[in-house]
């Protein structure tokens, strides 16, 4: 029995799942190679953006002529730093090629379609339902934003914070949100949070501790404390303080730990939040993951600047040992578009709340 193309499709799609948020500006693409209806090769976009992923698939001594490749996003077609996919897979006698999307960049858009077609390679775009994949990539490439996703742990009568314990979440839910930073390249929090938590705000599961999204701290008064763990790490990962000060002697501290200084003039209006995002876009960043207080993740929501929120959802109470900051409960009553994770967190839920 004949294998169907969305079966292919998503195998590609699991394919390029594993490194999303750690190809940098490119997009992480996944390619399966099929062949008598057997898969015989597959690809992924490699860590850092390159090679790309059909390279990655086709780059074998195979024989692959008369073979059909699926591919997520649509071949590049274009030179940059490296020859486009097109020819590659012209020179590997591909006989047929399945994709999903449509290629939003200017130089590659819609062309592989024409160019494949031209050397007498059959091309079909199979569209899959339900499928937010690319929705990073695409925000990047139409309004040269990141992606802003957030999330936030809450106790099952909606408090953020409690009085006797660190962690209002479980341990499974803790390691599903390390699971969930690894799908990001940068992390945004603040110098009150990290204070608060001497949070290190890394990857710390077997297999993923190699890869530490860079971190992003909103310090406007240079308030950050200088006994802090995360420092003990700034030389294996990027990081960056965006603030309002100037002050010559911390920022001296700062670079001898190998922190880069940000100047922002202001963040009170949406103005200035564009502003910040579109400077952590200059730095190269296209999926940023917020792990804040909730005063500053309110101010990101109330802008309507977050994309996608995470809401881990204790099973147990706090009653009167729990509170919230500023008096600003969290209720995801208020949000249309949810949906509860089928994850195993024992007694905890995860839920998904699409705002934009």
């Amino acid at each position: 029995m004949k294998t169907s193309h969305s079966f292919f499709c998503n195998l590609a799609f699991n394919l390029a799942e594993c490194h999303l948020g750690k190809t940098k500006i490119n997009p992480s693409v996944g390619c399966v190679v099929v062949k008598n209806n057997s898969v015989i090769s597959s690809g992924i976009t490699s860590i850092n953006g390159r090679p790309h992923a059909e390279f990655n698939a086709l780059n074998k001594r195979y024989n692959f002529r008369n073979s059909q490749i699926y591919v997520t996003l649509e071949p590049c077609s274009h030179y940059g730093l490296t020859p486009p996919c097109t020819d590659f897979i012209k020179k590997k006698k591909i006989n047929k090629v399945y994709y999903t999307f449509n290629d939003p960049d200017k130089r590659s858009n819609k062309r592989a379609f024409k160019i494949l077609k031209k050397n007498k390679i059959k091309v079909k775009q199979i569209k899959l339902l339900n499928n937010n994949f690319y929705e990073s990539y695409f925000l990047n490439k139409n309004k040269e934003l990141p992606l802003v996703d957030a999330k936030i742990a809450i106790s099952k009568d909606n408090f953020t914070i409690s009085k006797k314990k660190r962690w209002i979440t479980n341990n499974r839910s803790r390691n599903v949100a390390h699971l969930l930073r690894s799908r990001y390249d940068s992390i945004i929090s603040t110098s009150t949070t990290i204070n608060k938590d001497n949070s290190l705000l890394n990857t710390r599961i077997e297999g993923l501790d190699y890869f530490k999204p860079d971190l992003i701290i909103i310090d406007r008064h240079l308030k950050l404390k200088k006994n802090l763990k995360l420092f003990n790490i700034t030389k294996t990962r990027k990081t960056f303080i965006f603030t309002t000060e100037k002050n010559t002697s911390k920022f001296s501290f700062y670079k001898k730990k190998n922190i880069k200084i940000i100047q922002i003039n202001k963040l009170e209006e949406k103005k200035d939040f564009l502003l910040l995002l579109k400077k952590i876009f200059n730095l190269g960043k296209r999926r940023v993951f917020i792990e804040s207080g909730i005063i500053f993740l309110n101010k990101f929501l109330e802008l309507n600047l977050v994309n996608n929120l995470f809401i881990f959802k204790s099973g147990d109470k706090l009653f009167k040992s729990g509170y919230n900051n500023a008096n600003i409960s969290f209720n995801k009553k208020k949000y249309k578009s949810k949906q509860k994770l089928n994850v195993n967190l024992n007694e905890d839920d995860l839920f998904k709340i699409r705002i934009k």
